[in-house]
């Protein structure tokens, strides 16, 4: 059996201490700060706590997935190590990324035709293609291979939930998800709402909560609802924040206590630049492995 490396983007937001303990290889999305372009390193260049206080006093942000030939230059070096590669990338509800890696791929495969090169569509974001990333890091553990981890992938990978929510509308604004309108109003109303992805890997504006406590108590309501085996739910549990632990941590403490199973502690993570850029500070997202996801 050929040795083979597992890889992901860095829009899954784990940290680099995580990626690097998991064996989990990782390539650089992009993101621009006023201007000027820097890399989606886990807050290396910039700390995160810099990027959202930008954020907050109006910077511009934008981002860019990896191209083609960054992919080519990512793979290649495995490649000539003798190594066959199975890539996840951001799901392409978000992202054309895996398109990127796809054409890479093929490319690449010409040229070493002897390797294995596989790519997998997440259809998940942030710590919950991160969650995903860290199952299949122990599946491989336990002595999986590149094909049976591909299928388990595409097999389970709608069983992750994804559930957002935010205390500040202007970037779901800005991004096209809330219009102006329902932006004002929803301001004036103090609405938080409560998003999640869909079966697409799309992220959906779905409930509409009333203030900060109430939304964190119907995520938690959402995740009783939703996770394998309800309040017995007996697996890992991440939560990822853009500079807003205490309420991260505020939904953390009411998921350890309702769910006496849980495999360890909630774990917490920060969403990085990419990700970041367009939900803004004050985001809280919560991941789990629960019902499949539908519309």
């Amino acid at each position: 059996m050929s040795e083979y490396v597992l890889s992901a983007c860095s829009t899954a937001d784990l940290s680099k201490e995580h990626f690097e303990k998991r064996s989990i290889s990782c390539i650089f999305f992009h993101y621009e700060l006023d201007g000027k372009q820097y890399a989606d390193d886990f807050g290396q260049t910039i700390p995160l706590k810099d990027f959202y206080d930008a954020m907050r006093k109006g910077a511009d942000t934008k981002t860019s997935q990896v191209t083609m030939g960054e992919f080519i230059d990512y793979f290649e070096p495995m490649l000539k190590e003798g190594k066959d590669i199975l890539h996840v990338s951001l799901s392409s509800g978000i992202s054309g990324a895996v398109n990127s890696a796809r054409l890479a791929a093929e490319e690449l495969s010409e040229k070493y035709p002897d390797r294995r090169i596989r790519i997998v569509d997440s259809l998940a974001a942030s710590a919950g293609y991160g969650l995903l990333m860290d199952k299949l890091a122990d599946l491989r553990d336990d002595g999986r291979g590149i094909d049976e981890l591909e299928a388990w992938a595409n097999d389970n990978k709608l069983k992750l939930n994804h559930w957002f929510f935010t205390t500040d509308l202007t970037y779901l604004i800005r991004g096209g998800r809330v219009s102006k309108t329902a932006g004002t109003l929803g301001g004036l109303l103090n609405i938080c709402p409560l998003l999640y992805v869909d079966n697409r890997g799309r992220l959906v504006a779905g409930h509409k909560v009333r203030g900060k406590s109430k939304v964190i108590q119907e995520t938690w309501h959402q995740m009783l609802t939703h996770a394998q085996g309800g309040a017995d739910y007996s697996d890992k549990c991440y939560i990822s924040n853009s500079d807003c632990r205490e309420d991260a941590k505020a939904l953390s403490n009411l998921i350890e206590a309702g769910m006496p199973h849980l495999k360890g502690k909630v774990e917490h993570f920060d969403i990085g630049t990419t990700i970041g850029a367009h939900t803004g500070p004050g985001t809280v997202a919560l991941f789990f492995w629960g019902d499949e996801r539908g519309e």
